[in-house]
């Protein structure tokens, strides 16, 4: 398996989790099972849209300055570099939201695609946008994701998903995975890169 790209989901993946989407749906007025916040948006009026991004904005700007790296990412990110293979974020979040998790923490992407470039995550969009821009086929292409909507999106792309095993319905998510990880830095024995700890920097 010879393996071009790998796409990250951001939050979650190689952010440690920090959205309460519960807490969020209830300031922005919704009910708890009203589904994913941004399709909730779809539904609303133009001013009641401006609202509540006004409440996604600041808890996003937040998640930003609160954020820290989930353990061994931004080391498994560098050594996929060193390998030569292409690293892309894909994320429901906003452009310069990535942008500034990784100024912060010194990470480097090769690109980020997000809710603004297209449908979001599971569409295939984002995966098959990446994978244009790398100029890699899908199926060289693994997408890395905490939540099922990053593994739907790979597998209608025609990529390979790896469910990261953070989340609490980890279980629920894993049968549409083609493979499980419980760590980030899991991901470089599936690339056959060498471990982080036997890499000197």
């Amino acid at each position: 398996m010879s393996i071009k790209a790998v796409i990250f989901d951001l939050d979650g993946t190689i952010t440690q989790p920090y959205f309460d989407f519960d807490a969020i749906r209830e300031e922005m007025g919704l009910t708890k099972d009203s589904g994913p916040v941004l399709e909730s948006m779809e539904k609303m009026s133009h001013e009641q849209r401006q609202q509540v991004e006004k409440i996604l904005h600041f808890h996003e700007e937040k998640a930003v300055t609160e954020s820290k790296l989930n353990p061994g990412a931004k080391q498994t990110l560098d050594v996929i570099r060193q390998a030569g293979i292409s690293i892309g974020i894909l994320t429901r979040n906003r452009r310069c939201n990535a942008l500034a998790i990784a100024a912060k923490h010194n990470l480097i992407f090769d690109s980020i695609v997000d809710r603004e470039d297209g449908p979001v995550k599971p569409n295939a969009f984002g995966v098959l946008q990446i994978c244009r821009q790398f100029g890699v086929k899908p199926e060289e292409t693994f997408v890395v994701g905490d939540y099922l909507f990053d593994i739907l999106s790979a597998k209608a792309a025609g990529a390979i998903a790896v469910l990261l095993t953070n989340h609490k319905r980890a279980d629920e998510f894993v049968i549409h995975a083609d493979f499980k990880i419980e760590k980030i830095d899991e991901i470089l024995q599936l690339l056959n890169i060498k471990n982080i700890n036997e890499t000197k920097f």
